[in-house]
C-alpha cells in the first residue's frame, strides 16, 4: 500500500494534564508532524480522568512523565482500563510511555514509605524507589532502528527491573538507564515501549519516531507500509550533538 492513499492513524494521549513534564507532549507532536509531512492523517484525542477509552479506535497510545502526586491519580484511573489496554496491546496497538508513565506500564512502583502504586502490567517489569537521583544525558544502543544510537535526558530516582519476555529498549553507553546497574534502558514487549528519556525523546530520535509510525500503520492496515523519506538534517544534527554527551 502506498502511503498517499488516505492513510490515517488515531492517537490516544493519556492524561496529558497530569503527565506532561519536560516537554513530553513534543513526542505526540513529532508523530503528528512526521505523519502530516507524508500526507498521513492523524487524529489525536486527549484522554483525561473519567474519560472512556475506545480500544477499537486507537492505533497508538502515549503516556508522558509526571510528579509523584500525578502518578498516584493516574495509577488509580488506569486500573479501570487495565484489561482493555492489555487487549489493545495483544492486538498490536503501539504504546510509548516516558518515565512515570513507563513505570505504570509495569506491575507496580514502590515509593519510599508510601503505598505501592499499581501499574497495568502491559510489560513484565517493576520499579522501586532508589536512594540516588539519576540526572543527565543518555546515549544508548537500540538494535532495531537505524541508526542504532538513541539519545535523551533522564531525571529519575526509580529503579526499574525487567522480567522474562521483556527486552530492554536499548543498552546504555552514557548515563544510567533503568537502574544504574545492568546497563539497560527502557523496555520493549510486542509494540509496547517504555523509556526514561525525556527531552523530548522523539524529536531527537527521528528514526525511532518513524519506527513507531510504521508499527501503528501496520496495526491499522495489517500490512507493511513503506514510509516516504524525509529531510532530517536538523533532527540528525541535534541527535549527533548529544551522542555520548554527559551533561
Amino acid at each position: 500500500m502506498e502511503n498517499s492513499k488516505n492513510l490515517k492513524i488515531n492517537i490516544a494521549h493519556l492524561y496529558p494534564k497530569l503527565l506532561n513534564i519536560y516537554g513530553d507532549w513534543g513526542n505526540v507532536l513529532t508523530i503528528k508532524k512526521r505523519c502530516e509531512w507524508r500526507n498521513i492523517e492523524v487524529e489525536i484525542d486527549s484522554i483525561e480522568i473519567g474519560d472512556a477509552i475506545d480500544i477499537k479506535k486507537y492505533d497508538f497510545y502515549f503516556l508522558g512523565g509526571g510528579q509523584d502526586q500525578q502518578q498516584i491519580e493516574v495509577s488509580k484511573e488506569l486500573q479501570k482500563h487495565k484489561s482493555p489496554l492489555q487487549e489493545a496491546r495483544d492486538e498490536n496497538a503501539v504504546f510509548l510511555a516516558i518515565c512515570g508513565g513507563y513505570q505504570l506500564l509495569g506491575h507496580y512502583y514502590q515509593p519510599h514509605n508510601a503505598e505501592k502504586l499499581l501499574g497495568i502490567s502491559l510489560i513484565n517489569a517493576h520499579t522501586v524507589a532508589g536512594e540516588k537521583r539519576f540526572i543527565g544525558n543518555v546515549t544508548a544502543n537500540c538494535n532495531f532502528v537505524t541508526p542504532q544510537s538513541i539519545v535523551g535526558f533522564e531525571n529519575h530516582s526509580g529503579l526499574t527491573y525487567l522480567g522474562e519476555d521483556v527486552e530492554p529498549l536499548a543498552i546504555v553507553s552514557t548515563g544510567n538507564g533503568n537502574n544504574g546497574q545492568d546497563k539497560t534502558e527502557g523496555a520493549k514487549y510486542k509494540n509496547v515501549f517504555g523509556t526514561y528519556l525525556h527531552g523530548s525523546f522523539l524529536p531527537k530520535n527521528p528514526q525511532f519516531a518513524d519506527y513507531l509510525i510504521s508499527k501503528a500503520l501496520k496495526k491499522r492496515y495489517k500490512e507493511e507500509i513503506e514510509l516516504q523519506t524525509l529531510d532530517d538534517y536538523f533532527e540528525i544534527s541535534a541527535h549527533n550533538s548529544l551522542v555520548n554527551k554527559k551533561y
